[in-house]
């Protein structure tokens, strides 16, 4: 299935039914009074989360979604029959924001969470309800309200507790294939990665998290290059980053220390925000360096982007404030592993808002 994680859609309510002018008329029953019922409530449009649906290409096709109005009211005491209201199923993660205003409506995400869209109107009052001492026989009624009408703006960010940051072919979706069940495209040219892609990385029965890899980013992504920022919106929701750098590209003149510097620059252009989010650093594809060339380079990438930790101990300081370094090879699994576990303690860390111990963190990643 296609993903689809933006859409505009109008959503319409149901009007609510006009009240009734009514009399009762039997024989033997002379002045039988006012017996105009109410008008029914118009049918109104809900958004309810699902989480057996990951996109939002059903809104892509089918546009206005309109409830049925309510029925007005008869005589002889009858209330006119309410509208069924309309349940609009959209995967969690979905925002919906109003389309004129730009005010958010709501942000579903728990599977089942029910958000109002638009509300349908009440039913107008019958000619029963205004009869007294004064006014044996009332002529009057309500109309029913009208029903809310908008156009909504919906968009999909993927629920996730760590995204994956890079640029194309630097290893993300070989790494979240490592330590995961997903399966993403893995293939050796850029742009493998057309749309986000969820790993749920299992520690134990009891342990797990979610990992997020977008398509990746290149220098120029702010004015449209390669993908642009498109997807970049799918990480504002995770805790952490992992800056994934290929440290053996193919072509020998690249230079990973520009491309790093190049990612950040655009992460600093699309969200300030999201640049300042906890992030990781990871070196890639350590495997495809030479054993005697190794620790030089990694020494050099470093002190080109003015890395602050060059010694590999220091991937092991704790602290949920401060940047780590991790070097791995995703296609042979080396050093995964530990990521895995440094990323578990730190997610709990966060959630418990208290910091492990380092000799409890150094037995784990041993």
């Amino acid at each position: 299935m296609k993903f689809i994680d933006e859409a505009k859609i109008e959503v319409a309510a149901g009007n609510g039914g006009n009240g009734a002018v009514s009399f009762r008329r039997e024989k033997y029953i002379p002045m039988g009074g006012p017996d105009g019922g109410d008008g029914g409530r118009g049918g109104s449009v809900f958004a309810v989360a699902d989480e057996n649906i990951n996109t939002l290409i059903e809104y892509r096709f089918v546009k206005k979604y309109r409830a049925n109005n309510g029925e007005k009211g008869h005589g002889s005491d009858r209330y006119g029959k309410g509208a069924d209201d309309i349940e609009l199923k959209m995967p969690i993660g979905t925002q919906i924001k109003d389309a004129d205003t730009g005010e958010i409506l709501g942000d579903l995400t728990l599977h089942g969470q029910k958000i109002c869209l638009a509300k349908g109107g009440k039913g107008g009052l019958g000619n029963i309800h205004f009869k007294s001492s004064v006014n044996r026989s009332p002529k009057q009624a309500t109309p029913g309200e009208e029903g809310e009408q908008r156009t909504l703006f919906l968009e999909l960010k993927v629920l996730a507790d760590v995204g994956l940051l890079g640029m194309p072919n630097a290893g993300k979706s070989t790494l979240i294939r490592a330590v995961s069940a997903a399966r993403p495209k893995v293939a050796d040219y850029p742009f493998t990665t057309l749309h986000p892609n969820l790993g749920v990385v299992r520690l134990d029965e009891n342990s797990s998290f979610v990992m997020a890899d977008i398509p990746g980013l290149i220098e120029g992504a702010a004015e449209g290059a390669g993908l642009g920022h498109r997807f970049l919106k799918h990480l504002s929701r995770t805790g952490l980053l992992l800056h994934v750098v290929d440290m053996a590209p193919f072509d020998e003149n690249t230079d990973p220390a520009a491309e790093y510097l190049a990612i950040i620059d655009e992460l600093r252009r699309y969200d300030e925000a999201l640049y300042n989010k906890p992030r990781w650093l990871v070196l890639n594809k350590i495997d495809m360096l030479p054993e005697n060339e190794k620790d030089n380079k990694i020494n050099a990438f470093l002190q080109k982007i003015n890395w602050q930790y060059a010694t590999p101990d220091d991937r092991f300081a704790f602290d949920t404030n401060t940047p780590r370094l991790f070097t791995i090879s995703a296609l042979n699994h080396t050093g995964t592993q530990d990521l895995v576990y440094a990323i578990h303690l730190y997610l709990q860390a966060i959630k418990a808002q208290t910091t492990p111990d380092t000799p409890k963190e150094q037995d784990l990643l041993a």
